[in-house]
């Protein structure tokens, strides 16, 4: 019979290799080559020392292959490939998008917050919610969103906020400002409701926090390098599971009163006042709450982050370019008289700006499909029936092989061409499956005019009287990191600057 101390060194002598192997690893946390995998485990070690820049980690992995593609083996054997490179983005996003579908392990992962909204199904029931939802984003609705909502949130309390802070040289984190005006926004656009989150108290929303706690904590899921762990802990509801199931319940008990009480105003009117999301769904016969209720909360999750992660790194971006926010600030000067759809509508120098910044910070960095039948992708790679491929905007973004040598050079001009006879700036479109920032395809973003609308009038309506000053030491990078949208680790920390006019 072993002792203790004998049964220790014997456990201690088998895991040495391991712990060899790991610490290896962890030194070489920043390396570009594709990952080592061993038998079982695959490249857990690397994944492992990596977990907290994956993003950037797979990114530089990728820069690293002649192709912009590599495989990555996760323990046990499961693949996970990732690509920048634009054709395969348009095989799985376009030609075969019939076959890449969002898959078993991205619905199982999310169908507890997002049920079977309109991000977490494929199929007719994703292009009913789709056809319904598009006419909430035709240019009658666009313009009314603009004039109305956004300028009634930016004029009423955007703005006032930021007087009062450059008023009294306060430090504020303009990531959670910038968060607060664009949940109000999404509330009023999807349920006609008003949570009044952005106001001088900055007040702790139950709805908007609890909405907050279940994005985080669905994000830590899916980074989760052995899955089967947070299905135990949901199975017994402990540890950040019953965090999540806790916050999951207030987000849908809460979307589902402002349900019935819209249905109660769709029964009682012949023609509603409002038409926001809610009330089409209601007035076209739709009574199962929870279907509702799945469709509106998919609606805020996308309205909510992605705008307000592309602004946070906009202002600090131009920022670091006082340039560029020059030939932006000329530009909101010579639009100061327009109606305000038409100014923000014809701020072609601002447009660009907003791309530019967005290549080096998605809001969406990364996004996977499942593949649905053995396949090749254009750049000769095969794909095994049920592998997950991820295309990574975030790394195309960055690639000299798309970009060129100045690709590391924030330059909104990239997007611009000037007319030799007015001296007008014009804007290029990109080929979307180079830049599919607002995905592509199919799947193309639907509130994509909305957001470039709802970004150019905060620009305008902020950058016309303050001017942004981060608090962190100029030419330092703040860290990009990744729930299930992208944000600046520990905030947007700055001073507001009232202009000299």
């Amino acid at each position: 019979m072993k002792t203790d101390l004998e049964f220790s060194t014997s456990l201690l002598i088998c895991l040495v290799p391991f712990l060899l192997i790991f610490f290896i690893n962890l030194f070489n946390s920043k390396s570009t080559k594709i990952p080592k995998s061993y038998p079982i485990i695959g490249s857990y070690f690397s994944i492992l020392a990596n977990k907290h820049r994956r993003i950037q980690w797979t990114s530089d992995v990728i820069q690293t292959t002649t192709n912009l593609t590599f495989t990555l083996i996760r323990p046990f054997g499961f693949r996970q490939i990732f690509t920048a490179n634009p054709s395969n983005v348009q095989y799985i996003l376009k030609t075969h998008f019939h076959i890449y579908q969002k898959g078993h392990v991205f619905k199982s992962t999310m169908a507890d917050f997002l049920g079977d909204g309109i991000f977490n199904v494929d199929g007719e029931i994703w292009k009913y919610q789709r056809q319904v939802a598009s006419h909430e984003f035709n240019t009658k609705s666009l313009r009314k969103f603009v004039e109305t909502v956004v300028d009634a949130e930016l004029n009423e309390r955007l703005i006032p906020f930021l007087a009062v802070a450059a008023a009294e040289k306060k430090v504020v984190d303009f990531q959670d400002i910038l968060q607060r005006f664009a949940f109000d926004n999404i509330c009023k656009i999807a349920f006609g409701y008003d949570p009044a989150y952005l106001l001088p108290s900055l007040p702790q929303a139950k709805f908007a926090v609890a909405f907050e706690e279940a994005v985080k904590l669905s994000s830590e899921r899916f980074n989760a390098i052995f899955p089967f762990l947070w299905k135990i802990k949901r199975y017994f509801n402990f540890g950040t599971e019953k965090k999540f199931k806790i916050a999951v319940d207030e987000v849908r008990q809460f979307a589902k009163q402002l349900v019935k009480e819209k249905q109660r105003e769709v029964n009682e009117k012949s023609s509603l006042d409002s038409v926001d999301l809610l009330s089409r769904f209601l007035s076209v016969g739709h009574t199962d709450e929870d279907f509702v209720t799945d469709i509106v909360i998919s609606f805020i999750l996308a309205g909510r982050d992605t705008t307000s992660a592309a602004l946070t790194w906009f202002f600090w971006l131009i920022s670091e370019h006082p340039v560029v926010e020059s030939f932006i600030l000329n530009e909101i000067k010579s639009k100061s008289q327009s109606p305000v759809y038409n100014e923000v509508k014809e701020m072609i120098y601002t447009h660009a700006s907003l791309c530019e910044s967005m290549r080096f910070y998605p809001p969406v960095p990364i996004d996977t499909k499942t593949a649905t039948e053995d396949n090749v992708l254009p750049d000769g790679t095969f794909v095994k029936k049920g592998t997950r491929v991820s295309y990574h905007p975030y790394a195309m973004g960055r690639a000299e092989k798309l970009w060129g040598k100045d690709w590391d050079k924030f330059k909104p001009e990239r997007w611009l061409d000037k007319d030799e006879v007015s001296g007008n700036w014009n804007f290029v479109t990109k080929d979307m499956y180079t830049y599919p920032v607002f995905q592509a395809g199919p799947r193309i973003c639907l509130g994509k005019e909305m957001a470039f609308l709802q970004m150019k009038r905060v620009v305008a309506g902020v950058l016309r009287r303050f001017k942004v000053v981060p608090v962190t030491e100029k030419g330092v990078e703040p860290v990009f990191i990744s729930y299930l949208t992208a944000k600046m680790k520990g905030g947007f920390h700055v001073t507001v600057e009232e202009r000299d006019h």
